[in-house]
């Protein structure tokens, strides 16, 4: 019987084994998510129209211009020049039946919208958006002593907006 001693030594020793604790092998995975986000400028202008009454001497209207950017942009508010034919940049003509002319002239303000035609680094308000509308006024004086026949005198100029 010596031979089963050793034998039952043995194999009580296994399930002793079983029972000795080990470390758990316990893993906590992980994974980056990378946020980003585009903000795009924008700007947008509205207006309002120059109405003079009638004319029989001087005359003076008014109009604004509304201008809109997103947050912190920089931006630049040109006027182009009268669209009526001999219009130049301190005088814009407005064009009557037959060719008429009756000339205006466009003031500057206090944010600095100048005479046309407009040059960017010079004569243009200029601002930061807010997210929030800015008003610009621009004062329109119709000369008096101006030799015109009795029709409508219509003209455009066109706002710029640059950002």
């Amino acid at each position: 019987m010596p031979v089963r001693a050793p034998f039952l030594v043995f194999t009580l020793a296994i399930p002793t084994l079983c029972l000795v604790a080990k470390p758990a092998n316990a893993a906590t995975p992980s994974a980056s998510i990378s946020v980003s986000a585009t903000i795009q400028a924008s700007c947008l202008v509205s207006t309002t129209d120059t109405v003079f009454r009638t004319y029989a001497a001087a005359a003076h209207a008014a109009s604004a211009v509304s201008v809109a950017c997103s947050n912190f942009v920089p931006y630049n508010v040109s006027l182009s020049a009268a669209m009526a034919p001999g219009a130049t940049g301190t005088a814009g003509r407005m064009t009557g039946s037959s060719f008429a002319l009756l000339g205006y002239a466009l003031t500057s303000n206090h944010r600095a919208i100048a005479n046309r035609p407009q040059d960017l680094s010079t004569d243009s308000a200029a601002g930061f958006g807010s997210g929030s509308n800015s008003l610009l006024a621009i004062h329109d004086q119709i000369p008096a002593a101006q030799c015109a026949t009795p029709s409508a005198y219509p003209d455009t100029m066109i706002v710029v907006v640059t950002y």
